[in-house]
């Protein structure tokens, strides 16, 4: 079933005061009757101290200084200056100065013996684990994360494993700051899976949904807006979809053309939210405000 959740702050500009962790996690833990496996959030428009942040995950808990040492060496190999570095268990962070090519970097990271990417962000980071929004928030402090925007998710498992990897949001490999998360399924996944693979692209996991921010990151790359990539999608991807992305700048959703993945909305003239049901809403609105709920083949972005 799964839960989806976003929400931009239109007029905060990039000074990273919103409360975006906090309201995500009030966001998510109201739909967590709709999966606790995982849950996962993208903050974007943090202060961060360097050109990107690194988000990194071990499935070896007693080796995790090491590969926190492995991490570093990659990054200095290809060419970075890391900045810090902290480690929270299995959860690695690093930020870094770097002016080269960030799929140089990817690929050295991603070679690292025990090193499980979850994203580079020049301006947001991934975090992501097992269990309740609640119980990451006890874990990783999300509520104290702030920025601009951000999108979470918690997740019941159809498809693919349970295991951190595997929860969302998704990062596009190699790309820095796209992100999706994801209600449904794809029925075209492996066909255009290889399609990508053949033209060098690199998927990290075996879930869908990965498929789709590398496709949208792939159109930005290639010049177009995030309106224009969005809605190429619904004739491209086939399957019953409602989807969440978020840029360096911009927050945007679709759905399907058969509508059968729910979203709703609530906006007013500084904010934006965005979950699967209204009770998320709710808790992030005190006022009373319309809902609107977004039909089939509808797709709507916000930029900063």
């Amino acid at each position: 079933m799964c839960g989806v959740g976003g929400i931009l702050y239109k007029k905060i500009g990039s000074t990273g005061q919103a409360p975006i962790g906090e309201d995500l996690v009030k966001m998510l833990e109201s739909m967590t009757h709709r999966g606790k496996d995982s849950s996962g959030f993208t903050i974007v428009g943090e202060e961060i101290d360097g050109d990107l942040v690194i988000r990194i995950w071990t499935q070896d808990a007693d080796q995790a200084d090491e590969v926190m040492s492995r991490a570093q060496e990659a990054v200095q190999k290809a060419g970075g200056v890391v900045n810090t570095h902290s480690n929270s268990g299995q959860f690695l962070r690093l930020t870094i100065n770097y002016e080269g090519d960030v799929p140089v970097l990817a690929e050295a990271l991603l070679n690292t013996p025990g090193v499980s990417l979850h994203s580079i962000g020049e301006t947001s980071e991934v975090i992501k684990d097992t269990g309740t929004p609640m119980t990451m928030d006890g874990i990783h402090s999300m509520s104290q994360l702030r920025g601009t925007h951000g999108i979470g998710h918690v997740r019941m498992a159809t498809e693919s494993l349970v295991d951190v990897n595997h929860a969302h949001p998704f990062w596009a490999y190699p790309f820095t700051d796209v992100t999706v998360v994801h209600n449904g399924q794809l029925t075209n996944y492996h066909k255009m899976k290889r399609m990508y693979e053949d033209q060098g692209h690199r998927f990290q996991t075996g879930n869908d949904s990965e498929l789709i921010a590398v496709y949208l990151a792939d159109k930005l790359a290639n010049g177009d807006t995030l309106d224009y990539a969005l809605r190429s999608s619904l004739s491209d991807l086939d399957g019953t979809f409602t989807y969440l992305v978020s840029t360096k700048d911009g927050l945007g959703y679709a759905k399907d053309q058969w509508s059968a993945k729910p979203l709703v909305t609530m906006e007013t003239d500084d904010i934006i939210a965005i979950a699967s049901e209204e009770i998320a809403l709710r808790g992030v609105f005190s006022q009373e405000i319309d809902r609107m709920e977004p039909q089939n083949s509808e797709v709507m972005t916000w930029l900063l």
